[in-house]
This record gives C-alpha cells, sequence and structure tokens, in this order.
C-alpha cells in the first residue's frame, strides 16, 4: 500500500496529471503487484519557482518537466525490488513524455502498524486488512 506524493510545475492539462498518476500507479502495479484500488496519490502543482531539482552532480539538467515524487511503503522489499520499481516508474513516465532527467524518486520505508485507512484504527494491526506480501 504506497501512498505517492507528486510534485509537479504548473502548466499540464489535467489529462496530463491524471495520465502522470496512472503511470506511477501502473509501474506499482507491475512490479509490487498490490491490488488496483490501493490508489493512493496526492498530486500537488507548483508555481514557477518552488521546485528545486539539480542533479546531485550527476552532469544533467533537469527541466520545468521535472516530476518529484515520494513514495511511502511498507518495509521490507529488495533493494533489487526497489531497482526495478524505479526504472518501471521512469519507463512509465517516459511513455507520457517526461525525461529521465525529470524523474526523481524519493522510496521512504515504514511498518505494518504506521498505516491508518479510516476510522482511526491501524487496519493491518487489528486485521480488518492482511499485511501485503513483499
Amino acid at each position: 500500500m504506497p501512498l505517492v506524493r507528486i510534485d509537479v510545475n504548473e502548466g499540464r492539462s489535467p489529462e496530463a496529471l491524471r495520465h502522470l498518476s496512472q503511470s506511477i500507479h501502473d509501474a506499482i502495479l507491475a512490479e509490487y503487484g498490490i491490488p488496483e484500488r490501493d490508489y493512493f496519490h496526492i498530486l500537488t502543482e507548483h508555481p514557477g519557482g518552488q521546485i528545486f531539482a539539480q542533479d546531485a552532480g550527476l552532469g544533467f539538467e533537469r527541466t520545468h518537466g521535472v516530476v518529484m515524487i515520494q513514495i511511502f511503503t511498507q518495509g521490507g522489499r529488495s533493494q533489487d525490488a526497489k531497482q526495478s520499481l524505479f526504472a518501471a516508474v521512469a519507463a512509465k513516465l517516459g511513455e507520457a513524455g517526461v525525461a529521465g532527467e525529470d524523474v526523481f524518486i524519493g522510496y521512504v520505508e515504514n511498518t505494518a502498524g504506521d498505516w491508518s485507512f479510516g476510522f482511526g484504527r491501524a487496519q493491518y494491526v487489528t486485521g480488518e486488512l492482511a499485511v501485503p506480501g513483499k
């Protein structure tokens, strides 16, 4: 059950924004085998000058089309699984017209007890939801 935050600069159409979100979700579905309705995305557009995303010294330039992604999910997946997810997200976003240098992903892990899907209960802990497999 990843929670995905997506930050972009203003200027994309509503359809393009939905396509970005769906592309990321499709990559997560394919790589992690989560249920299709585990779709929790927050997409935020920012006015120019509010996103700063340099290259960390890797020698490339990002454009105004940068897509900053934070994926919050339960820990336990291998580094290979994460690398496969990163590649799949970049590939799906590439199909949506986002250049590889404009895809930035931060990956944050937590535990089953760190989630509440409503009603003030931790459903993975109470047993209302099965803890997803890795």
